[in-house]
């Protein structure tokens, strides 16, 4: 009798995924066969979770964190003691001198250039070693955009980049020959961003330190670490790196926290930047935190767990759109750095069909169908699918694209693994009815 009320359960849960949602039984089947293949593989992503759950509770046992803690200030926001934990807490979390968290910075890409700015001074020279960093940087850098923009090229810093080996990977070579007594930073991309490539582990992270600081010691190593919180055991600042950034609608954030981001490293080097955060003389000394403490709290808190479950989900995608035919960046049973998962579709209605697929899945706006736009900050129309809760979180299931040759889909987040599952098979069945793929 036990036996047969599992199987009504299993019959149910099928039928639901019919009757609730229209997916093909043949497709319920296919997702089925990908998770057998893949669950084995979720037991070490719950491992490295545990590791880091324990970092953060600790983090905040030491700070003694309390409920006081939670209210915010307004106006100047001067003594705000929950902004000043919330710091402390960051920091001993990431094995960094310090850190600082605000809900008021806009996105990664502002927390990056608040420290790229911060940091660099006329005459200095940025090296990025992992190619062309992420889109929206390029006009920060000066590669691409306007006169009078102020960019860091306006201001007299100069920008040069090794590209990536054929394999993706750094090439040594090539950076030892581009250090040279300008040098003030070298640029390092953690995830993949829209680049078929590998994201770097810890390890090779590292590598890269001891490397250029072997060549030039001073020089100041930067990494931005959007996407890869919470994916290891360990953080870039506990290799060596100097300064490092993201954001808080990405992992961090854990799904609750409605903006923000965060700059964690040396302590010298954050006081710089928080100058340029605000002003000199006040640096992070001011900014009310108006009510947002608890959430950033919180969210840091169960970033660990949602980090988890995003990274099951990528690992499910990559095997079941591996099984229909389609190439995967990293593959199933890869090392994973980042939450990115890349597919290749090689045309453009594809890539199209799969995001509004995606969108289809979500619990918020799956009635709207995504299009692709000129999106600000990008050199291509991109299709973005993204059902969140907070507008443009990527720590909730996303996928987006620039519409260029080999069309490519990066698809990220997932609070919870089982939106994941659901969202890709709505996927799989939009690429089904418009006659993209046969089972």
């Amino acid at each position: 009798m036990q036996q047969s009320g599992v199987l009504k359960v299993e019959m149910k849960d099928k039928r639901n995924y019919y009757s609730l949602f229209g997916i093909d039984p043949e497709i319920i089947e296919l997702a089925e066969k990908a998770e057998e293949i893949v669950e084995p593989g979720f037991d070490n992503i719950d491992k490295v979770k545990e590791q880091n759950q324990l970092k953060v509770i600790r983090a905040m046992q030491l700070e003694k964190l309390s409920d006081t803690h939670f209210s915010g200030t307004t106006g100047y926001g001067y003594n705000d003691r929950g902004r000043e934990i919330l710091d402390a807490v960051y920091a001993h979390a990431f094995n960094a001198e310090d850190a600082i968290v605000r809900h008021s910075i806009t996105c990664g890409s502002h927390a990056l250039a608040l420290c790229l700015y911060g940091i660099l001074r006329p005459g200095d020279e940025l090296l990025s070693i992992t190619g062309k960093p992420y889109d929206t940087l390029e006009e920060v850098i000066g590669i691409r955009g306007t006169d009078g923009n102020g960019s860091l090229k306006e201001y007299g810093i100069t920008y040069k980049q090794v590209e990536l080996t054929e394999d993706g990977v750094i090439d040594y070579d090539a950076v030892s020959k581009a250090i040279n007594n300008r040098t003030k930073m070298i640029f390092v991309q953690r995830s993949r961003g829209y680049a078929w490539r590998p994201a770097l582990t810890i390890a090779e992270i590292e590598k890269v330190v001891r490397f250029v600081k072997e060549r030039k010691p001073d020089v100041i190593v930067m990494v931005d670490n959007c996407y890869g919180e919470f994916v290891e055991e360990r953080e870039p600042t506990e290799v060596g790196v100097d300064i490092m950034a993201g954001s808080l609608i990405k992992n961090p954030g854990g799904g609750l926290v409605p903006s923000g981001g965060y700059f964690a490293g040396r302590k010298d080097l954050v006081e710089k930047i928080s100058y340029r955060m605000t002003l000199p003389g006040l640096g992070r000394e001011v900014g009310a935190t108006l009510g947002q403490n608890r959430l950033l709290f919180q969210g840091f808190f169960m970033a660990p767990h949602v980090v988890a479950e995003s990274l099951k989900g990528a690992v499910f995608t990559a095997q079941i759109m591996r099984s229909l035919g389609f190439e995967t960046y990293p593959g199933p049973f890869d090392t994973r750095c980042d939450l990115i998962q890349a597919i290749k579709f090689n045309r453009e209605d594809a890539v199209i069909a799969f995001c509004q697929g995606i969108q289809k899945g979500s619990p918020v706006d799956s009635f709207v169908s995504p299009e692709p736009w000129d999106m600000p900050g990008y050199d291509s129309p991109v299709i973005m699918a993204a059902g969140a809760f907070v507008q443009g979180s990527s720590i909730e299931l996303s996928a987006d694209a620039p519409i260029r040759p080999p069309y490519t889909a990066y698809m990220q987040g997932g609070l919870v693994y089982e939106h994941v599952k659901l969202g890709v098979m709505c996927a799989v069945q939009e690429l089904k009815n418009r006659k993209i793929i046969s089972l």
